[in-house]
């Protein structure tokens, strides 16, 4: 099968460029001078004109069916990937979980099981170390050599489910900078934080707004500078923060950066249009809706606006959505009376390439920018490129056609993830996903779905395309 989308403005990381692009089989063969004479024949036709076509996006960071706070996250690889497709997701980075006194293998084995026939999109997987021994030290170089996964994550907040101290992370570090795996950490003071949090409770302080007052700013800074230390003394081993949220946390990373590290640093869009005020201090119980680990920040603060310049700037490479979502009806409500109970996670990974649009739109950032944070950089990072997240010959037929001319309006009603609510309910983007192709298939189509469980594939990875 052959599939020739005609007219579009195709955006990649270096600019754009009026371009029909022809994908035989799996695989992009063409880019082609809409003005070319010559015979091009194709199977399907694809009118673009007017729209941008980009790279099928990358979202970095998802926990399907994760368990966590005594449930688990509410979308499986079926209902989250086919979610992901209608946003012009076309492959995701999840989580496979090994726990303290688990085997590593054991860990990745289950998460292949929940994983593999369910996903409508390409899928490859980091892997959570929550015992870091000498055991799971040599898992590490087994994974890397064997089994594509080349980026293992850390935690330095919540003591006994995933918590590693310092010497287990400079340990693992020190290994990842032999076989070349990126770090990743989550990099808030969860011993500090646990303090606050009893002391809040102690108080009478039950709403939801305490998840976000009890996890400050400054505990996120310190973790992260902490762990930029600890990689510096591992001889530099590539450091990726997750989910960075705090304009203190992101200086770290800048000075890190300006002085030629190997750090690395994502964001999420529930930190470039979300408060801690407007949506986790909601009224009530409404509020836990959006509790997530980092929380929430002040719009009294500079905290979006920084994030942004930080992703100008690059100093924040990518926008990754920590997919990770729980209903409110039985689920979040676990936390009434006690916001720690609350399970962390916020649903996203439908909206992120609009949310990012909506940058654009807002002069935030460019078109290039744009394709950079959601798709380019993800395959570059990750071990993916030049597969993945960029529009050339031999590259697999990832393609979102793009109407900047739509609208996009976010709500419960209409999203397809497995969630009983938005956490953008109401929200209007000025653009809209048209047409959703991977590895050469239509796989949504003028709002209308056409792929299948079991479509999506399992991505050995490489090492990432920024080591130093």
């Amino acid at each position: 099968m052959s599939l020739l989308v005609k007219g579009g403005t195709v955006v990649g990381p270096t600019g754009t460029q009026v371009a029909d692009v022809l994908v035989e089989g799996e695989r992009i063969v063409a880019l082609l001078d809409p003005q070319y004479a010559g015979p091009v024949q194709a199977d399907e036709v694809i009118d673009a004109t007017g729209k941008y076509v980009v790279p099928g996006g990358i979202d970095a960071h998802t926990h399907m069916e994760l368990p966590f706070g005594g449930t688990a996250a509410s979308d499986t690889f079926d209902t989250g990937t086919r979610a992901a497709a209608f946003g012009g997701t076309t492959t995701i980075i999840d989580f496979a979980v090994q726990r303290t006194g688990e085997v590593v293998q054991d860990g990745l084995a289950a998460w292949h099981a929940k994983a593999e026939g369910n996903c409508h999109v390409d899928y490859a997987f980091h892997m959570i170390l929550g015992g870091v021994d000498a055991d799971a030290l040599k898992a590490m170089d087994q994974l890397v050599a064997d089994e594509g996964i080349t980026s293992f994550k850390l935690f330095m907040a919540y003591p006994g489910v995933f918590y590693s101290d310092d010497g287990q992370i400079l340990r693992a570090m020190q290994t990842a900078r032999e076989n070349g795996a990126m770090i990743m950490m989550h990099a808030e003071n969860g011993i500090a934080i646990d303090v606050l949090v009893q002391q809040a409770l102690a108080r009478g302080e039950t709403d939801p707004i305490h998840h976000g007052l009890t996890r400050p700013t400054a505990l996120e800074a310190e973790a992260t500078n902490r762990a930029i230390a600890l990689a510096e003394v591992a001889q530099d081993c590539p450091l990726y923060i997750v989910h960075l949220s705090a304009s203190q946390a992101l200086e770290h990373v800048a000075a890190a950066r300006d002085d030629g590290r190997n750090v690395f640093a994502e964001t999420c869009p529930q930190y470039l249009y979300l408060t801690l005020e407007d949506q986790l201090g909601a009224p009530g119980f409404e509020g836990a809706k959006w509790v997530c680990s980092t929380p929430l920040r002040s719009k009294h603060e500079s905290h979006a606006r920084d994030l942004w310049k930080g992703l100008r700037s690059n100093d924040l490479a990518i926008v990754s959505t920590d997919h990770c979502p729980f209903c409110f009806k039985d689920q979040k409500e676990l936390g009434r009376g006690d916001f720690s109970k609350i399970p962390n996670g916020i649903g996203g990974v439908e909206h992120r390439v609009d949310l990012v649009y909506q940058g654009v739109v807002d002069g935030q950032l460019s078109l290039e920018r744009w394709v950079e944070t959601i798709a380019t950089t993800p395959a570059r990072m990750f071990g993916l490129y030049p597969r993945k997240g960029v529009i050339q010959p031999g590259a697999d037929g990832d393609l979102v056609v793009y109407n900047p001319n739509g609208t996009t309006r976010i709500s419960a009603e209409t999203h397809h993830m497995n969630l009983d609510h938005s956490a953008y309910e109401g929200f209007e983007v000025k653009g809209r996903v048209d047409t959703v192709i991977s590895r050469g298939t239509v796989i949504v189509a003028d709002g209308n779905y056409h792929g299948r469980k079991g479509h999506g594939r399992y991505l050995r990875r490489g090492l990432s395309s920024y080591l130093v």
